[in-house]
């Protein structure tokens, strides 16, 4: 993806602070080399676990957590220690874990006061494993979905201002990959199928940057299949829409070749 996600992490970072300084006042965790986690009181666990993540540990981290969790089921900090082991997770960049520790905290406190940040670290967890156009675009859909659910449940929170900028970028990379494949069927002859692609970009991913594109090569599909009007039609609301893009001049310049030939 070419957006960084700086903004997103940023956003994270501020929530999980506090839920990590919730715990301060609680005794110093033991030594980071000890990794049984035995019988420990729930503070010291805890903590042991914000200083792990604050030495960049962050793997270890969220295992620790998970055994707040785990050793104390029902305190208060077990909640906590959902969100802070998702967080980790997402920093060791392993993101299923990360969206699993989400939704376990949504399936056990749907209406905590902090599923807004679970639901956009579910989200921005999808939506850093975007991959190039060329490869399965399965993640982007999941990531364009996740975010909706952002907007759709907190819109007036700073996760849905966040979520709708990425929205429109995940939209613009399906829309890419249409093209991509679009162009593939194009320089194979097969018209009809890279039409259908074209006409998609247009309809569904109306207002991103790859419309302009998208209508030009319906008018080269147009008339290779014959269908000078089509392409002609295809032309005009291109030129109305995009008057100034390289893509209508192309247009208009091809459709003139051929209706004057």
């Amino acid at each position: 993806m070419t957006a960084s996600p700086r903004t997103g992490r940023t956003l994270l970072l501020l929530v999980a602070a506090s839920l990590a300084l919730a715990a301060c006042a609680g005794r110093k965790g033991p030594n980071v080399s000890d990794r049984s986690y035995i019988a420990r009181d729930v503070e010291t666990l805890y903590n042991f676990g914000k200083d792990t993540l604050d030495k960049g540990r962050y793997k270890q981290a969220a295992l620790i957590f998970d055994e707040v969790e785990r050793q104390h089921p029902y305190s208060t900090w077990a909640r906590r220690a959902q969100l802070m082991s998702g967080f980790s997770y997402y920093l060791a960049r392993d993101y299923q874990q990360a969206i699993l520790s989400s939704q376990r905290f949504l399936s056990l406190h749907p209406g905590n006061k902090d599923a807004a940040y679970a639901y956009y670290l579910i989200a921005i967890s999808y939506y850093e494993q975007i991959a190039n156009v060329q490869r399965d675009q399965k993640i982007t859909d999941q990531a364009l979905s996740a975010l909706t659910e952002v907007t759709r449940r907190f819109p007036e929170s700073p996760y849905a201002a966040d979520a709708r900028m990425k929205i429109d970028l995940a939209r613009d990379h399906l829309a890419g990959k249409e093209m991509e494949i679009g162009r593939f069927y194009q320089q194979r002859r097969q018209f009809i199928a890279a039409a259908s692609r074209f006409r998609n970009v247009v309809d569904t991913y109306d207002i991103t940057s790859h419309t302009p594109e998208a209508m030009h090569r319906l008018v080269e599909v147009y008339l290779a299949l014959g269908l000078r009007e089509e392409a002609r039609k295809t032309a005009a609301a291109l030129g109305y829409n995009y008057p100034g893009s390289k893509w209508y001049e192309r247009s208009f310049a091809l459709v003139e070749r051929n209706t004057t030939g």
